[in-house]
């Protein structure tokens, strides 16, 4: 009885610990999307903005072998995609979901390209050179299995994720700037009646969301695995925009969303067995994002509110 008790106890440290590790790479995204909707952008580029950086974080890790460059180097890549789409966004006011689709489209198709040119491969490239985001050492918890189990494997960066988002809750509800990029998406004409350059702070927010969705295209990279996979995203730009919406683009509310998902990607990868067909398992993270906002958005219709969130 003692043993089972042990074994179970391990097990949802095991699931708790998985849940973080892919649920922070979603985070990252989701609070990028989360500031776009504050400004009443509707960024869906996120995932090829996010595909840039794991692919720029692996080219940066293959010539300098130095962590933080490579994780400049997503920060960058991404950042700048992400400021040419809100320049067409904004500035040229582009429609925002022919900007992003082609943003998705074009970064897939360069990646694959690049690969094949830089690396001189197809489907996916692997060194035994390429450096991993350092995890953190919880060896003084080595006697304390569940959260040795628990906290082990996470590197600088899951953290990271989790101190920006309360950063972004004080930022966006504490401070005066904050207030004025919240009041953009509330009615830009008034906002830029005050003096608020409300281009700006969109291109900026736009711009912003690109170097957090390149630091969570690193972390799928160099985080667990170090290695680029054609389309190594698969989605995940998309479920962040969910995680977004279900978060009601609140820094706090986005990281139980993300959780959410999270869990989702774990299940699906523990009960992916003989059993149960491996194609439907795999499916259950967009089954899940599917299911979620379609009860979100319900519930904010029945509600009278508006679905955009903002």
């Amino acid at each position: 009885m003692i043993m089972a008790m042990v074994i179970d106890i391990e097990f949802i440290a095991h699931i708790l610990n998985s849940t973080f590790r892919l649920m922070t790479p979603i985070l990252f995204v989701a609070l990028g999307s989360a500031l776009c909707n504050r400004v009443f952008i509707f960024n869906i580029g996120l995932e090829g903005m996010m595909l840039t950086g794991a692919f720029f974080a692996i080219v940066a890790n293959y010539y300098t072998h130095s962590v933080i460059i490579s994780l400049l180097a997503a920060m960058f890549s991404a950042g700048l995609v992400a400021w040419v789409a809100g320049i067409f966004m904004v500035k040229f006011k582009g429609a925002m979901l022919v900007v992003g689709i082609s943003v998705n489209i074009l970064m897939l198709g360069a990646t694959t390209f690049l690969m094949q040119i830089i690396f001189g491969v197809k489907g996916a490239f692997v060194d035994t050179s390429l450096v991993s985001i350092p995890k953190v050492n919880v060896e003084f918890l080595r006697n304390v299995p569940f959260f040795y189990t628990l906290l082990g494997s996470l590197t600088y960066l899951d953290y990271f994720a989790v101190v920006l988002a309360v950063i972004l809750y004080y930022y966006m509800f504490r401070t005066v700037s904050g207030f004025r990029l919240r009041s953009i998406g509330f009615n830009k004409e008034a906002a830029n009646s005050i003096g608020i350059n409300a281009d700006r702070i969109q291109i900026g927010a736009i711009t912003f969301s690109g170097i957090l969705s390149g630091l969570g295209g690193a972390l799928l990279s160099m985080g667990a695995v170090t290695m680029f996979i054609q389309n190594i995203t698969s989605g995940r730009g998309f479920m962040a925009m969910a995680a977004g919406a279900l978060g009601s683009a609140h820094p706090i509310g986005v990281v139980f969303a993300s959780t959410f998902f999270g869990l989702a990607q774990t299940l699906s990868n523990i009960f992916d067995t003989q059993i149960i067909s491996s194609e439907f398992m795999k499916a259950i993270p967009y089954l899940a994002t599917i299911v979620a906002l379609g009860i979100f958005n319900y519930t904010k219709i029945k509600r009278g509110g508006r679905i955009n969130n903002i």
